[in-house]
């Protein structure tokens, strides 16, 4: 009885070791490791700080930094990407900071930018810690390889530009809602002050309702909202250490992320459910994108004769997670900070009317009438450069590689900042910190110097599926405020952009609305 109980206390005791070891290389060891690597090859950055890295130092600031607004000409990269910002600020170009135990190499050089952004197999999407943050949308957008490749093919037919092409009454009929509710709040004058931002948001959620499930706003409201709220509660954990097992940890967050997963789940499972079972019954799949993403999956099904070939149906339930909160995001942002730099810019502004009337008059916008209007394309290209949706694409080094002159190690992290390119006078000129849509009148390829420093939507392989998508959105819906309003900046609007996983108006958007 004793020797059993002296054999489970060595096991116990062993168990332990085995787990503190563990901990001690995974959170002190391995980063020292690395950072000598990295700063034998000439990176600068702070030194390593058990366990936090940079996370309170950067953390501080950013908080500071929110709680002061900014002037309209105040740069936003401080606020927008406050640790790639410092950093460069303090040790320049080649330098890396720390975000917990994991150093992240800043990667500015346009060669080395191209060989990551092709090499997705090597360079792959970050993952992280923390299981929880994967309940948000882990679809496309995070897998890697073979399944990658897979979903992208079944996802892609649903973006064709003739599919695109149907989209559009959906996203007149959206916005006429929204704008007509405007309407009725105005003073006998035809004036309007209002926080813009809930109504584009309610938008592009009508819109993404509409053309990715087939239904109203009403029906899709509810998961923007959670899908919303689990944005916040992602990003919170993102920008704090996780430790192992703290998932498990009955902890306000993670009771609430969980809850919203349980919420979530369902409602997009009885959409799908219901079409599929429609498409069974013989009746004719809708022209949306889950109707579209439901037959190219069938379709690939059917051409290899196994279902392994297609996604699963909590595959697809993934995927819609991401086309409703992605394909709303990213519109309700580009179109938030056209608002702003238009109502800046009054010279634009009438210059983007004009266009509009002389295309469609007082019509409701075609598509074919969308693709003519070149002054709003270069417009939407110009703030698409100071507010790119995504300000950095993060990448995850899977394997010890050569980039470069670099001889980068597996387990370090790679930031690309596409807000610091967009704004670069290296690669846009003197006036690159002015708002100029005309450099972008001979389309991209001859507005900057350079190719790929203009990356909104991402680059290589993975650029998003839904930039053409938002683009056509954007134009639709700008053109019918424009139409019917002049807009300014009300003397409540507060100026500041902040990061949630795009750049959103943190104090909303306060805008004068004046009927034409």
């Amino acid at each position: 009885m004793e020797v059993h109980f002296q054999i489970l206390i060595t096991c116990f005791i062993l168990i332990v070791l085995a787990h503190t070891w563990k901990l001690l290389n995974s959170m002190y060891l391995k980063p020292k490791r690395l950072e000598k690597l990295l700063r034998r090859q000439g990176f600068k950055g702070n030194p390593y700080r058990f366990p936090y890295g940079d996370l309170k130092e950067y953390g501080q600031a950013l908080q500071q930094l929110m709680s002061k607004p900014l002037s309209l000409d105040d740069d936003i990269k401080p606020r927008a990407m406050t640790f790639a910002f410092n950093t460069m600020e303090k040790y320049g170009n080649e330098s890396f900071f720390w975000q917990g135990p994991k150093p992240s190499v800043i990667i500015t050089d346009i060669a080395l930018i191209k060989e990551v952004t092709l090499k997705h197999s090597v360079f792959s999407k970050p993952t992280t810690p923390n299981p929880l943050t994967s309940l948000f949308a882990p679809g496309v957008v995070t897998l890697e390889k073979d399944k990658w490749a897979k979903h992208r093919k079944i996802i892609n037919p649903a973006f064709h530009i003739e599919k695109l092409k149907l989209m559009v009454p959906a996203f007149n009929l959206s916005c006429e809602d929204v704008l007509s509710e405007i309407e009725n709040k105005m003073s006998p004058e035809g004036v309007c002050d209002v926080d813009f931002w809930p109504y584009l948001e309610n938008i592009t959620s009508d819109a993404i309702s509409r053309t990715a499930f087939g239904s109203s706003y009403e029906e899709g409201r509810r998961i923007f909202e959670l899908q919303k709220e689990q944005a916040d509660h992602v990003l919170a954990a993102l920008r704090t250490i996780y430790f192992p097992g703290s998932r498990f940890l009955p902890t306000k967050r993670n009771n609430r992320m969980k809850e919203i997963e349980s919420q979530v789940r369902p409602i997009v499972r009885a959409l799908i459910d219901r079409r599929v079972n429609a498409i069974k019954a013989g009746e004719a799949i809708n022209p949306d994108l889950l109707g579209m993403l439901l037959e190219s999956n069938f379709q690939e099904i059917e051409q290899h004769g196994h279902k392994s070939f297609g996604m699963t149906i909590d595959e697809i339930i993934e995927e819609c997670k991401v086309f409703y909160f992605a394909g709303q995001e990213t519109t309700s942002t580009l179109l938030s900070w056209t608002m702003v730099l238009l109502s800046k810019h009054q010279e634009w502004q009438k210059r983007a009317r004009d266009e509009i009337y002389n295309v469609f008059g007082k019509e409701k916008p075609n598509y074919e009438g969308l693709s003519q209007l070149k002054t709003v394309s270069m417009i939407l290209f110009e703030v698409l450069r100071f507010y790119p949706p995504v300000v950095a694409l993060l990448r995850h080094v899977t394997e010890e590689i050569k980039l470069g002159k670099y001889t980068l190690p597996k387990d370090i992290g790679l930031n690309i900042p596409v807000l610091w390119l967009h704004h670069s006078r290296e690669f846009w000129g003197d006036d690159a910190m002015e708002f100029n849509p005309e450099r972008f009148r001979d389309g991209v390829a001859k507005a900057v110097k350079g190719s790929g420093m203009f990356c909104p939507f991402g680059w290589g392989p993975r650029i998003c599926l839904g930039q053409n998508f938002a683009m056509v959105e954007a134009k639709a819906v700008l053109s019918m405020i424009l139409q019917r309003f002049t807009i300014e900046l009300s003397s409540s609007y507060t100026h500041a952009p902040r990061l949630i996983f795009t750049l959103q108006p943190q104090h909303g958007l306060h805008l004068t609305l004046r009927r034409i």
